[in-house]
């Protein structure tokens, strides 16, 4: 598949889930990389209109997620996100957020992943990381 083909297929797959609910569009990948986009809008803020942690990670679970998706032949193997977590170092400013996800380390059956979130104007707003386990699926 072309990353094309992979971004239409995860943007695809997610319809009537929280992915879309939370209005997470992956945008673009490249080899060892890939991009989201989230609105930071009623869905997506705490009160104080201010976005929520919990949908950061979230975003960046999703797209960690994605990025090892995109590896893997997906009709062979399940990815499972084990691990999670996040630093909030700057609130985020605009109508959106834009996260890229890059691979830390990609073994055989783990993988790790970055996760920068970036506001609109270009701002860290969240350093996240992303452990995803890679198992075969049974016959």
């Amino acid at each position: 598949m072309t990353h094309e083909e992979i971004i239409a297929r995860l943007n695809g797959e997610h319809e009537g889930t929280l992915v879309r609910n939370l209005g997470i569009v992956f945008t673009g990948m490249g080899e060892d990389w890939m991009e989201a986009t989230m609105p930071i809008d009623e869905r997506t803020m705490r009160p104080g209109r201010m976005l929520n942690g919990g949908a950061v990670l979230a975003l960046a679970e999703t797209l960690g997620g994605g990025l090892s998706y995109a590896t893997v032949p997906p009709e062979e193997y399940h990815i499972f996100g084990i691990e999670v977590n996040g630093n909030h170092v700057h609130k985020a400013e605009g109508g959106h957020v834009v996260a890229r996800a890059e691979f830390v380390h990609r073994g055989r059956r783990t993988h790790v992943v970055d996760v920068k979130v970036r506001d609109e104007f270009g701002k860290l707003a969240s350093v996240c990381r992303v452990t995803n386990i890679i198992m075969r699926k049974k016959d």
